[in-house]
């Protein structure tokens, strides 16, 4: 009798269990082989991936990123490939009433082949293809992609064209423009399945896209509206369910007279909302919502989003100098900091999750609020665009063109369309995306570069007229149908040659380094928003050691000197160092300076940008990260590493900042404040020697307001008569510290004294504590243990203790060496 109520019983509760009849997606990923279409041998592939990673998994050729290897591989994007696989298909899955192939990614020219029929031709990396394949399943099956190389279609449609556009074949085919070459990057063009292959298979329903519409937001509500496009073919009614974090929030029940409700958009309010704001300016809140379709007690999809409620302007208003241009969140200012990021990897296959979450720990870490993906990489994978999301982190988007002309016939402009929109869909829920940005300087090039020199009127009206169907009408077009984020047409509004550059929209500063301009130029030439301007380095010794496959600390060997891809890259750094710093007489103590350098001259910047505000309401820097290990204007390396600049920016880019300017031997200290909240404090300024001794001091208590930039003390020098090469100014405030030189670092009279060091062991490395007898300039730890040190290329003030952590897995560290300045000066 117990058994029979306890059987009873489970049936109860089974019956009680809702129903499922939800879309079916199959991961086809498994069995691929792949092999040049003049082969016969086939080969093991991974997917997604690409060519050249395959052939490199096999050992077929060497790897790019060593050497001139480079060089030698340029044969791969010349030739066609092909990749095939076989799945299986069960009988419960083919006797779905719809099913699907979708291809994420395909690049580029594909044709796909199922059981031997032609079903799909491809066009665009950047586009996601599906294809009804119901009829043509078996249990069984065969699928096959041809890639055909490149250069085929862009030789067939520049033959169209009575005249060469700027910036070669590329332009034609859309797909990472940066893998034809650039300066800071190899020439790799790649091919293959790039993103993920898929089957999908549903009856009567199916979610293809959501989207949450904030309507309107004050303190008491968040009001949305949550738009469905469904595929159904569903007579009956159906109910939605709608979560908020995981609690049943409404569920919209259909009424004899709601018949279409599975086309309508379902409304949401939200009682008192937590904004999502920046990470330097409060938290990135995200709320789950999860929409559940029911067909009575069968559940037919559900869909899940995590969005932050925020509003998001950009300001462009007319005023006294020119046009403003800054990004208001929640109606307030917000300054913007941080870089431009390119792709991680030339081979996108070998970006892990890994990568996208320690990168984007380091963009929090250095205090940066912004990063602008530059429009000559791609549109980044979900992932990213997640975890900017929950870390706070601005996302200024360009769309995928830059520094070239593009074609505007019928068959391109409807390619470059369906592009934007599936993108702009894919993106539009993101919290974090605060701009789509139309280009990367294509207009400026078009009237600065020389681009329209003998051209004919017509051919020069025929190219500008292509580049507003383009930047001017497809993609805001696109953006004002789909979403509510603003939309900027090219990046910078005016090229460095139009005085404009300064006063309106945003700037590339190119001044330094393209033309050599020195430093100070950045301090006396500010622009409304600062989104380019840079200055190369050398990378890690570990990433020296990896492009030389050598122990040794070698820059000027071939294979070293084929990672530097701009051609006057070493005569600029040499020409920059003479001005400012000493010139070291080996190679390691030169790639050491070379950091130096870089975050001398960028910091210079990036300081006079904050000590403008409000004038100045943004500033990023070219750039953050590394495709490969190269020289370039990276502030992290390709393996990780941080340079100086990072570590230097970081402190640049504080909520709560001091900076120093000196003119005529008067000495001005601004007080610079990102954060909303307006506080007093002493303001402590001492003159020192090197040896510690406290010539002069000044303490003075100053209130700073909110969101502010003044200059809070200003001291007159001249009756010190100071000995200007062997003395620093230490002002601090509130935990903001800043060391101020009266000379370049070359002339400074700095000395020469042991560095005491004591080393502990920690749970997550070690804890360094050094102290000397004199100030040591731009001290550098560094070993050849994977880790990371918590500070680096920092300052050590005489007859005080710092400490440094280091995070790594490693025992022991035996290894560890210190530089300073203070080693290359007389």
């Amino acid at each position: 009798m117990k058994y029979s109520v306890l059987v009873i019983v489970l049936l109860t509760l089974m019956s009680c269990q809702p129903k499922h009849d939800t879309p079916v997606t199959i991961y086809l990923h498994d069995n691929w082989t792949f092999k040049s279409v003049t082969d016969s041998i086939w080969k093991s592939a991974t997917v997604p991936g690409n060519v050249h990673s395959d052939l490199l998994d096999h050992k077929l050729i060497k790897h790019p990123f060593i050497g001139a290897n480079e060089d030698s591989l340029q044969w791969v994007s010349e030739t066609g490939w092909e990749y095939k696989t076989s799945f299986s298909v069960d009988k419960e899955t083919l006797q779905k009433k719809h099913i699907e192939l979708n291809f994420e990614g395909l690049d580029t020219y594909a044709s796909v082949f199922l059981n031997d029929s032609l079903i799909l031709n491809t066009n665009n990396a950047f586009r996601a293809f599906k294809v009804d394949a119901k009829s043509a399943l078996k249990p069984v099956n065969d699928l096959r992609i041809v890639f055909e190389r490149t250069s085929i279609s862009e030789e067939k449609e520049k033959a169209k064209l009575g005249y060469q556009l700027p910036e070669g074949n590329r332009i034609f085919t859309r797909k990472a423009q940066f893998q034809y070459g650039w300066d800071w990057g190899p020439k790799l063009n790649m091919s293959g399945i790039w993103r993920p292959v898929t089957l999908s298979a549903w009856n009567g329903f199916r979610i293809d896209d959501i989207y949450l519409e904030q309507l309107d937001l004050n303190k008491e509500f968040a009001h949305m509206v949550i738009n469905l496009k469904n595929e159904s073919i569903i007579e009956n009614h159906l109910d939605y369910d709608i979560y908020i974090n995981n609690n049943l929030y409404k569920t919209y029940e259909n009424k004899e007279d709601s018949k279409e409700r599975h086309f309508k958009p379902l409304v949401v309010s939200i009682e008192n909302p937590k904004l999502w704001w920046p990470h330097n300016l409060g938290e990135p809140y995200l709320y789950d919502i999860k929409v559940v379709v029911r067909d009575d007690e069968t559940i037919l999809d559900s869909i899940s989003v995590k969005k932050g409620i925020r509003t998001i302007e950009l300001i462009t208003e007319k005023d006294s100098i020119g046009e403003s241009f800054y990004f208001k969140v929640n109606d307030v200012p917000v300054y913007a900091k941080g870089a431009n990021y390119i792709p991680q990897n030339s081979m996108q296959d070998k970006v892990t999750d890994a990568h996208y979450e320690k990168l984007l720990d380091d963009v929090v870490d250095a205090n940066m609020n912004m990063l602008r993906v530059w429009g000559g990489g791609i549109y980044e994978n979900d992932i990213f665009y997640d975890l900017c999301d929950e870390k706070g982190i601005l996302v200024w988007q360009d769309f995928m063109f830059a520094c070239a002309m593009y074609p505007g016939d019928e068959y391109f402009l409807e390619n470059v369309k369906k592009e934007a929109i599936q993108n702009v869909k894919r993106l539009r829920n993101h919290t974090s995306i605060v701009l789509w940005c139309g280009n990367n300087e294509n207009s400026e090039g078009w009237h600065r570069w020389g681009w329209q020199k003998d051209r004919s009127e017509q051919e020069k009206d025929e190219i500008w007229s292509n580049y507003l169907k383009v930047f001017d009408s497809i993609l805001p077009n696109t953006i004002n149908q789909l979403t509510d984020t603003p939309y900027w047409e090219s990046s910078p509004r005016y090229g460095r040659g139009n005085p404009k550059y300064k006063t309106e929209g945003d700037a590339h500063d190119w001044w330094i380094w393209h033309d050599a301009y020195p430093f100070e130029h950045l301090e006396e030439n500010v622009p409304r928003f600062m989104s380019e301007f840079g200055f190369q380095s050398f990378p890690s010794y570990e990433a020296i050691r990896y492009i030389n496959q050598s122990d040794s600390i070698e820059i000027s060997s071939a294979g070293f000197k084929n990672h530097q891809k701009h051609v006057r890259g070493f005569e600029l750094i040499d020409d920059y160092m003479q001005r400012d710093f000493p010139i070291p007489k080996n190679a390691e103590d030169y790639v050491y300076v070379s950091q130096l350098l870089q975050a001398y001259g960028i910091t210079k910047g990036i300081e006079a940008h904050r000590r403008a505000k409000p004038y100045n309401m943004g500033t990023l820097y070219w750039q953050l990260n590394d495709c490969w290990p190269a020289v370039s204007w990276s502030s992290i390396d390709y393996f990780g590493h941080w340079k100086a600049l990072h570590y230097q920016a970081k402190k640049s880019f504080e909520n709560v900042l001091i900076s120093q300017t000196l003119k005529n031997n008067m000495l001005n200290i601004y007080v610079i404040n990102d954060s909303s909240g307006s506080f007093y404090d002493m303001l402590t300024i001492k003159i020192s020697d090197f040896n510690g001794n406290i010539l002069h001091e000044f303490p003075e208590g100053i209130a700073i307001e909110g969101h502010s930039s003044d200059i809070k003390y200003v001291l007159d020098l001249t009756p010190f008569n100071l000995n200007t090469n062997a003395i620093v100014i230490t002002s601090s405030i509130k935990n903001a510290t800043s060391n101020f030189f009266l000379v370049k670092p070359k002339d400074l009279k700095l000395k020469k004294a042991p560095i005491e060091q004591t080393i502990t062991k920690t749970k997550s490395g070690f804890k360094i504590t050094l102290k000397s007898t004199t100030l040591h300039k731009n001290i550098f730890l560094y070993t050849k243990a994977k880790g990371h040190f918590s500070d680096n290329y920092f300052d050590l003030m005489p007859n005080e203790n710092i400490v440094i952590e280091i995070e790594t897995k490693e025992n022991t560290l035996t290894d560890l060496k210190i530089k300073s300045l203070n080693d290359l000066l007389d």
